[in-house]
């Protein structure tokens, strides 16, 4: 007996879902006859799977939809769409996907509910998933992702959608990382390439380009027993190189079109770093000169904080806390570069409280216990 393929069920569902709405059902009733589709296919495809699996869950799903409209006193103004049920047959070569990116990203979305919405709608994961993911309960989750249909439901499809907010999404999705069974910067990554297939835009592949760069330095990141390891501690061995090749690749095709964005100059930053043999190596004064035009294009103090650090490396560390001292002090990390540049002056008193101050400002329990560290470091040496 044939075996189901579940990763084509999942990578089929958004562009189903995207047909359904298309063709003018709701976010939230599309969404739900597409689920009953996939049930469906859990049932029938492992006798046998059809020639065209998509076309096969488009008609079921429209059928589902089509019954609950029916039966639905409150949805008679969808009579029209019955009148217009077209005939089984192959699904339409158009892929409507891009769509459902725009859709689940939409400004009148909360960031963390065009996230949830994007990886339940396009990615295909179950609500349990993502609540693992964002460890939440799944009630919780379940309520988010509903208000999101809802307010998608009122959307119609019929301009264009804004690509950088799509790509701010996902990015988003990328830097949660991984929690639970779902690696969500895996997922970010998988949905990016599909966005890419999709559609023709630098910045696109800009974001892909940065999200390769970075995940594969993801096995150096982090020591055996959980601690973080600072970017120039890294064992560069331990690197992604065919990453790190695809991702350069990828990059070098964006910028040759000379249609410069904030997620292209954040890869070639990521590019250079990857780029070094060593630490000592890494030409930092061309990552000066990318994080002036990211500067630029943002006006963003986190950059211009990123900044600071890479004119400490390039310049030393006098010009990187005068960059420093052009910045608000209550900037998330700010505390923690300005102890890192004034350890690199040759002042680790000062370095060991700023560490313990930006420890207990910390994010994260990583970053705390990381900087803490370095504050007992320079502690120690001060002390017989």
């Amino acid at each position: 007996m044939p075996q189901l393929d579940e990763a084509l069920l999942r990578g089929l569902a958004p562009s189903v879902l995207a047909v359904l709405v298309r063709r003018g059902a709701d976010f939230a009733a599309a969404e739900d006859a597409v689920q009953d589709a996939l049930v469906e296919a859990v049932r029938a495809w492992p006798a046998e799977t059809p020639r065209d699996p998509k076309g096969w869950l488009v008609t079921v799903a429209w059928r589902r939809f089509l019954d609950a409209a029916r039966s639905d006193a409150s949805r008679r103004r969808r009579e029209d769409l019955v009148d217009q049920e077209p005939a089984p047959g192959p699904a339409p070569p158009v892929d409507d996907t891009l769509q459902l990116y725009f859709l689940c990203a939409h400004p009148a979305l909360s960031p963390s509910s065009a996230v949830a919405l994007t990886l339940r709608a396009v990615g295909g994961l179950t609500t349990r998933q993502i609540a693992q993911a964002y460890l939440v309960p799944e009630a919780t989750m379940a309520q988010r992702i509903s208000r999101a249909k809802r307010t998608v439901s009122k959307v119609r499809l019929d301009r264009p959608g804004d690509v950088c907010t799509v790509l701010r999404v996902l990015y988003l999705v990328f830097n949660e990382g991984y929690s639970g069974d779902v690696d969500l910067a895996a997922e970010a990554i998988r949905l990016t390439r599909q966005l890419a297939a999709s559609i023709d835009h630098p910045e696109v592949a800009g974001l892909l380009a940065l999200m390769l760069l970075h995940h594969a330095r993801r096995a150096a990141r982090t020591a055996p027993d959980g601690s973080l390891v600072p970017l120039a501690e890294q064992d560069r061995g331990r690197w992604d190189t065919g990453a790190i090749a695809e991702g350069i690749a990828i990059l070098q095709a964006a910028l040759a079109r000379d249609r410069l964005g904030e997620f292209q100059a954040q890869a070639a930053v990521a590019a250079l770093h990857a780029d070094a043999p060593t630490a000592a190596e890494t030409d930092w004064v061309q990552i000066v000169e990318w994080y002036d035009e990211l500067a630029r294009l943002t006006g963003s103090p986190v950059v211009r904080l990123n900044r600071a650090v890479a004119v400490g490396e390039a310049d030393g560390p006098r010009a990187g806390l005068a960059a420093l001292a052009e910045l608000d002090a209550t900037l998330p990390r700010h505390t923690a570069v300005a102890a890192y540049l004034h350890e690199r002056d040759g002042d680790p008193a000062t370095a060991a409280r700023l560490y313990a101050e930006a420890a207990r400002k910390a994010p994260s329990p990583a970053e705390r216990d990381h900087l803490t560290r370095q504050a007992a470091r320079l502690n120690a040496r001060r002390d017989p």
